[in-house]
């Protein structure tokens, strides 16, 4: 058998999001092929790697040099020696750049790089930042590849960030659509009771400020229909949401279990799928309602418009109007049959053109070329 691959992911955070849930789900897929060390920017902030499938060698990284802090070719010389020992390096979003800045500062002898763009965090949200637009600019050249999964940041990445045709790679995200056909599991999700008449709206995200949790909660508790809102994961804003619904009236019918591993198992528990982001690209958690046979309520942030069927476009909004999410979410709750037809579109599209297949193809293909093993993941 051939020697498994050694990999060195360099995560902003490595609680379970959509970046998270993507690079557990190759590690999965790829078992004894490929060990693993995962360093998280926020060494707290490991909630993903209870998603991590048993038999998977990986460790979590004690002592790495910091990702974040002011640059300097001190720090970067630190990260660079961490680097050496690995055949693939694989970098995520902002909160990493600095291990692609430090293989731009000190590429001898360092492994190859893949760099990976899944959206931004609050502080973007409204608008980038031109000096991190710049700094994206100088530390990329030193990047195998850069991995994008949606039409949006494609396009950034040519146009602000500069970078030529051939380096930039748009790999949608996909999941296991057969397995979110079947019957979930009633008890699934602790805490959860639908009581007779109950419509239950459902959302998976990391409790982050860029996911605007709070604005779900308002706009859940401004409709009329007999609603339970559950929020699936966790994160820093659970006090902020758990306030948003105490000030709405809302407590006694919003469930908060924290993360709950297999999506496949619960998610069909929703009745309604909604987002209420200020920021996304593409999202799995869209992808997961999709295949699940949910219509999805959500701003029109990042590829959402485009991801869902053409029968539930109308019910993505505008992401600044909390209003409209209401009227969307409220639509859907008042009409099962509506419910239903969308949720069926939706599923067939999902199994058209969100299945994992051609997404872990695709990275497969991407890492081993950029290491010049090829199927080294076969």
């Amino acid at each position: 058998m051939p020697q498994p691959v050694n990999i060195l992911h360099l995560h902003s955070t490595f609680n379970l999001g959509g970046k998270e849930a993507r690079a557990v789900r190759l590690m999965n897929v790829w078992g004894d092929r490929a060990r693993h060390t995962i360093v998280s920017g926020m060494p707290d902030q490991l909630g993903a790697r209870d998603a991590i499938a048993r038999g998977v060698k990986y460790e979590i990284a004690q002592d790495p040099p910091p990702l974040t802090g002011r640059p300097s070719v001190a720090r970067f010389e630190a990260i660079a020696r961490y680097m050496r020992r690995f055949d693939l390096v694989l970098t995520y979003n902002w909160g990493a750049i600095d291990g692609v800045m430090a293989r731009r500062v000190f590429s001898k002898g360092l492994p190859p790089l893949v760099h990976h763009e899944d959206g931004f965090n609050s502080d973007e949200a409204k608008g980038l930042k031109v000096e991190r637009n710049l700094y994206r600019r100088i530390a990329l050249p030193a990047a195998h590849a850069m991995v994008v999964p949606s039409e949006t940041l494609h396009r950034i990445a040519m146009d602000i960030w500069k970078q030529p045709v051939g380096r930039v790679h748009r790999i949608v995200n996909g999941i296991s659509t057969g397995t979110y056909g079947g019957k979930p599991v009633a008890n699934a999700i602790p805490g959860l009771k639908r009581k007779p008449g109950e419509v239950v709206v459902g959302t998976l995200a990391g409790l982050r400020a860029v996911k605007d949790l709070p604005a779900l909660v308002r706009a859940v508790g401004g409709c009329s229909s007999r609603i339970r809102l559950v929020i699936v994961g966790e994160g820093p804003e659970r006090e902020a949401i758990l306030d948003a619904a105490e000030l709405m009236g809302l407590s006694d019918r919003l469930v908060m279990p924290g993360f709950l591993p297999e999506p496949h198992r619960y998610i069909g528990l929703f009745d309604i799928l909604a987002l209420s982001s200020r920021s996304e690209q593409f999202p799995i958690a869209v992808i997961e309602g999709m295949a699940a046979g949910l219509p999805i309520a959500a701003p029109g942030v990042g590829d959402i418009r485009s991801m869902v069927s053409d029968p539930n476009m109308p019910y993505i909004v505008d992401y600044t109007s909390e209003v409209r999410l209401r009227d969307s979410i409220e639509t859907l709750a008042r009409d099962p049959k509506l419910r239903a037809a969308l949720g069926a579109e939706n599923r067939k599209k999902a199994v058209a053109e969100y299945d994992e297949s051609v997404m872990i193809a695709r990275y497969a293909g991407l890492y081993e070329a950029a290491m010049g093993r090829p199927g080294a993941f076969s």
